[in-house]
């Protein structure tokens, strides 16, 4: 593989992780990546960066990023959005990744890229169904904004900077891993 290849698949992996966040703000980043010529999509995949794709991202976006403002409805739009999350990561890479077989890319993008961000997106989920148990729901706006911020952040470093962004990633996944390890059941409290 080669040094751009291999760009490639982190800048996929970033946006896949970002995903597990918030599923159309980093389709909305790339979108807007391909659209500006800050990077080339896969030649079936540049209607991402299309006008018409731009302005349903858009829409999604500020949908989604509401919709997580409402008590309730955000834990439900939690249980609809892990497996869109897994989809959307999984296409974050195909869409990115250059310069190798299509067999290896879709083995990539649906082992790092689904399993990316249906991890984070299931970390975040249980974290905020623990918000909503424990705090009547008040505290998840402050999850929510957390989780925009770190979206959108990690998928602009994504797409600018995919090495920096890649690093994030796997401290991201680190974390995640410890937070399943803390309520995993049968785990004896220490």
């Amino acid at each position: 593989m080669d040094t751009g290849t291999i760009v490639s698949i982190f800048l996929g992996v970033g946006l896949a992780a970002s995903v597990g966040f918030r599923v159309f703000l980093p389709l909305l980043v790339l979108g807007m990546a391909s659209h500006f010529g800050l990077w080339e999509l896969n030649e079936s995949w540049q209607w991402i960066g299309s006008i018409p794709a731009l302005t349903i991202w858009g829409v999604a976006v500020i949908a989604e990023i509401f919709a997580y403002y409402i008590p309730w409805v955000d834990n439900l739009l939690d249980s609809i959005a892990l497996p869109l999350a897994g989809i959307a990561g999984t296409l974050a890479v195909v869409s990115t990744a250059a310069g190798m077989d299509p067999a290896m890319t879709w083995t990539i993008a649906l082992i790092a890229g689904g399993g990316t961000a249906a991890a984070i997106k299931g970390a975040s989920s249980a974290t905020r169904l623990t918000s909503s148990v424990t705090t009547a729901g008040f505290g998840n706006p402050i999850l929510s904004t957390i989780e925009t911020i770190i979206s959108a952040v990690l998928s602009v470093l994504s797409v600018l900077l995919p090495v920096i962004a890649i690093i994030l990633v796997i401290i991201i996944l680190f974390m995640v891993l410890r937070f399943y390890n803390r309520i995993r059941p049968g785990r004896k409290a220490k």
